[in-house]
């Protein structure tokens, strides 16, 4: 029995390696080969595809997209933009936060590549190690991805309490945890940003490189391409739907119906309100329909449901298949330090690459050895490992945006930039939230 599990296990860690080298659709597209492959050689009966999971993200990014389309994304960030701007002594902290906010209210973490070459240039204008806070704003905008309540991650979390059940757990206590676990991760690793590295004027292999004119002298802000009529109108509708959202898992008796026992529950109520949003944007921007399947938001949405799809569902049968031994063999660990499952979340989302796919695969193990629910959430940031191999597209666009040289992979590779604001980021956000999960519930 234990020579199959173990080569069960290989078989899903290597569709995960698989996945993982193809990226992309990959990742889901390799899972269900591994799925196939358990199903055939070791006769595991599969379980039920994550069917909410997908339709929530599918609405929310269908939402996402059509504001895309109007160009509401673009407005964001200008507005973000302004505020990086305003405070440019203090950008360090600013730019985590500002990356972190925008996060929180799109629901992706795409917004903040725009967003790098402003940090970089406010930086360098004001002779900031442009590292500092473009190292920590690209973590910070991960981070958020956990505390926002239309995230995929989010989504999977909701599905999965949803799924097993739980109905007392959903998008309100996550919120109450992890919103200000990560905002409190993201102003640490902020401060201790501040001090990583020299400063411009004492380092000499900058100062040699911009005498060299290898580095190009700070830029005045140039002249921006006009925003779409409706981009402003289109943000507003779709943040509106994002407070609609908040306001629903808060208060559930806002979404009982008369004579129900109890509320509709919050997958329904989220995939009913985000294409209701959808909708309402294309009446209100007149986006052209076509427009909206060629966002980049809709493509990065369609990657991450189709690696939900395959991953989480080979996740989903081999503990299942498995549960009678795999449950205590690791149970009474996870009991006596609940904290150690982390460690776990971490390391899988390392190899993962994706909050949402981390967590549909995982999550339901830390259900499964009985972790109560207010720790898995207090855990739940710790599903941002993405950063500790420096090749997620985030980084590697912060490294290029970052034309000074100061924000790097180093000679060891894992020496990197993002290594020390990530650490900090993501250790405190679960230390943060596992406390608040003993004291608040």
């Amino acid at each position: 029995m234990t020579l199959a599990i173990l080569l069960q296990f290989a078989v899903v860690l290597g569709a995960i390696w698989l996945g993982a080298r193809s990226a992309g659709v990959g990742l889901g597209l390799w899972g269900a080969v591994g799925l196939l492959v358990l199903v055939v050689t070791f006769g595991v009966n599969p379980t039920s595809p994550p069917v909410d999971v997908m339709l929530i993200i599918l609405a929310v990014i269908m939402a996402a997209s059509v504001m895309d389309a109007a160009g509401g994304i673009d407005f964001l960030v200008r507005v973000a933009e302004r505020i990086i701007r305003a405070n440019p002594k203090y950008v360090t902290i600013v730019a985590p936060l500002t990356t972190w906010t925008f996060t929180f209210l799109a629901g992706t973490g795409h917004i903040v590549y725009p967003l790098l070459p402003v940090i970089y240039e406010t930086a360098h204008q004001n002779g900031i190690r442009p590292e500092r806070p473009m190292a920590v704003a690209t973590i910070a905008s991960q981070q958020a991805i956990t505390a926002s309540p239309v995230a995929a991650a989010t989504a999977a979390m909701i599905g999965l309490f949803a799924e097993k059940g739980m109905t007392d757990w959903g998008l309100a206590q996550i919120l109450m945890i992890c919103v200000p676990s990560t905002l409190a991760g993201v102003v640490v690793a902020a401060i201790v940003s501040m001090f990583m590295g020299k400063d411009l004027k004492n380092d000499l292999v900058y100062q040699d490189r911009l005498k060299a004119g290898l580095i190009p002298p700070p830029q005045a802000p140039g002249a921006r391409a006009p925003l779409k009529p409706a981009a402003k109108r289109s943000a507003l509708i779709f943040l509106a739907g994002v407070a609609l959202v908040v306001l629903l898992g808060f208060f559930p008796s806002l979404r009982t119906l008369p004579g129900a026992k109890s509320a509709l529950a919050m997958p329904i109520v989220i995939e009913l309100v985000m294409l209701s949003v959808a909708a309402v944007m294309l009446l209100a921007s007149r986006v052209a329909v076509d427009e909206v399947p060629k966002t980049a938001t809709l493509r990065a949405g369609v990657v991450a449901t189709i690696g939900i799809f395959g991953l989480a569902w080979l996740g989903d049968s081999f503990i299942a298949a498995n549960k009678e031994v795999i449950v205590p063999a690791i149970g009474e660990w996870a009991k006596v330090a609940p904290w150690t499952f982390a460690l776990g979340l971490f390391f899988a989302s390392v190899l993962l690459y994706s909050q949402a796919a981390t967590t549909r695969a995982l999550m339901p193990l830390g259900v499964a050895l009985g972790l109560p629910p207010q720790f898995l959430i207090g855990m739940f940031p710790a599903v941002n490992g993405y950063f500790f191999i420096p090749t997620y597209g985030s980084l590697i666009a912060a490294i290029n945006f970052d034309l000074s040289g100061t924000t790097r992979i180093g000679k060891y590779v894992l020496n990197h930039s993002f290594m020390v604001p990530g650490i900090v980021a993501t250790g405190v956000a679960v230390a943060t939230g596992l406390a608040m999960a003993r004291v608040v519930f």
